[in-house]
């Protein structure tokens, strides 16, 4: 028997974006990040935990049914985390996407001819939450971009829920002299964004692991969180404390730079962002901009700065 599984909540194609978030914030097996196939919600439980996994998603599905959303609680499912069956689905739905100007992610069974400016992130769709095909994540993105063409140069970056590592990915692919710290609880996640380092032979430039945030001192000119909010909210303080003030960062010869850190953060429905934003700014932040997705206006990210 493999040691995980996953469990497949069938939506209605209009709502796919709205019941993976409610999923994430409400079932708490779910609280790791969950994936979109088509037109299914999946996440991975231990083989040990579907039961009670299944219970809980069922109990929410028919909760949000009744409130006439379309799904079916007898519809959720569990399925091997691993299969031929699960392969050809991600064959089928996972193509080379452009992401930003720059930012093109290819999986192994596709073919992309580069253009001089693109950065490649070589991915395939896994039990790690982050593709790039999610609204959250591509919004973290278009932001780094954002900073890439106005000529900022984080030498160090903080990626808090790094799923599967592309976050992580980027920033050092995009800033030639970047290192990262890639976050996660989830063992999966750690174990995923380190062989998609490899993958990306950036592995040496990537330090991927489950240790707390709060065992960190060190600040950050770039922190990235792509997870659900009310984790973030749970994080606040640490998130801000590890985001660099004016003062606390330096050139390579040792001189003080000016400018403090970023924080990017994602993983918010469009309700949520000013109500997230302000908390931040209440606990010391300098509100930049909150912008919802063009491709998903549902979700929204929140630019901050020290």
């Amino acid at each position: 028997m493999a040691e995980w599984a996953e469990i497949i909540v069938p939506v209605g194609a209009a709502e796919v974006d709205e019941i993976a978030a409610l999923i994430a914030e409400e079932v708490p097996a779910a609280a790791a990040g969950t994936e979109q196939r088509g037109d299914e919600v999946v996440f991975w439980v231990p083989v040990q935990l579907v039961a009670a996994a299944l219970t809980s998603t069922r109990d929410a599905v028919a909760k949000w049914a009744a409130n006439g959303a379309s799904v079916d609680p007898t519809k959720v499912r569990s399925a091997s985390a691993i299969g031929e069956a699960e392969w050809h689905s991600w064959k089928k739905f996972f193509k080379t996407t452009r992401l930003t100007r720059q930012f093109v992610v290819v999986p192994s069974w596709d073919e992309y001819t580069p253009t001089a400016d693109d950065i490649i992130i070589n991915l395939d769709p896994g039990m790690a939450f982050g593709t790039g095909k999610h609204a959250s994540t591509r919004l973290v993105l278009e932001h780094m971009q954002v900073m890439a063409d106005a000529g900022l140069n984080p030498l160090r970056v903080l990626d808090v829920g790094c799923g599967s590592g592309i976050l992580s990915i980027a920033a050092v692919k995009r800033w030639a002299d970047a290192t990262a710290v890639a976050l996660d609880r989830d063992p999966i996640a750690v174990q995923a964004c380190a062989q998609n380092a490899l993958l990306n032979q950036v592995a040496n430039r990537i330090d991927s692991s489950q240790t707390p945030l709060a065992e960190f001192s060190e600040h950050f000119p770039l922190v990235l969180a792509n997870i659900q909010a009310h984790v973030l909210r749970d994080l606040k303080e640490k998130l801000v404390a590890r985001t660099a003030a004016p003062g606390q960062l330096f050139d390579k010869d040792g001189a003080v730079l000016p400018n403090g850190g970023t924080l990017v953060m994602s993983g918010l429905l469009t309700t949520q962002a000013q109500a997230i934003a302000d908390e931040f700014v209440t606990a010391g932040m300098k509100l930049v901009r909150i912008r919802a997705s063009t491709d998903d206006p549902q979700w929204s990210s929140v630019v901050l700065e020290k």
